[in-house]
């Protein structure tokens, strides 16, 4: 009876942990999903974002279509829809293991292929930051941060500063945090990047000019 009884008890604690990982699946990638610098470039600039720079419906160019007003709130959004189901994941509700992969890339893929936008997202780099925070709170973050600052200052290409950040990112930080479902949601964190970046990356990498 008494066997019993623990065996029930942990098919309902599996079950519940089960149900609440698909929920935070789906939510994370609705989250993901929504255009929030769209939605701020109209409300703020009665502007479609898009029309500016590369035409990515991301932070970037609300930061070119409406200046700081627009942007930060546009960088503080996408940030933050990756950084809160994945945070809410493991320190709300204790997931962890196999099931944290999807539900950090759920976020990142949501943004980089929104429902709302025809599957048409944006590059999805600010709320990669947002799911590393989510990860590891500044650690991953600050690392990436480092790199971006240093190859974003080298680099002409956008895409190739990413690129190259987040794969210098990567390496390192699984040198000291080596963690076998991190480098899975790694390692689909970078196809989807490069994914979304593969038309620029086409072209051959190049200083900025001084």
């Amino acid at each position: 009876m008494v066997f019993l009884q623990i065996l029930n008890n942990f098919d309902r604690i599996h079950l519940e942990m089960v149900l609440t990982a698909i929920v935070l699946i789906i939510f994370g990638f609705l989250l993901g999903s929504i255009p929030f610098s769209i939605l701020l470039g109209r409300l703020f600039r009665h502007t479609d974002i898009r029309t500016y720079g590369d035409g990515n419906p991301g932070a970037a160019n609300a930061f070119k279509a409406g200046g700081w007003k627009t942007g930060v709130p546009a960088l503080l959004l996408d940030f933050l829809k990756g950084a809160v189901p994945v945070y809410l994941a493991g320190n709300h509700f204790q997931i962890s293991g196999a099931w944290m992969i999807p539900i950090a890339i759920a976020p990142i893929a949501g943004h980089a292929y929104s429902p709302f936008l025809h599957f048409k997202g944006g590059k999805a780099i600010t709320t990669t930051f947002g799911v590393w925070a989510g990860l590891t709170l500044y650690q991953a973050p600050l690392l990436l941060g480092l790199f971006c600052a240093t190859f974003y200052m080298l680099l002409e290409s956008s895409a190739w500063a990413s690129m190259l950040s987040f794969l210098g990112f990567f390496v390192i930080f699984q040198l000291f945090h080596f963690d076998t479902h991190l480098l899975l949601i790694g390692a689909l964190n970078l196809v989807i990047l490069l994914h979304k970046h593969y038309p620029e990356l086409r072209l051959p990498i190049s200083l900025r000019k001084r």
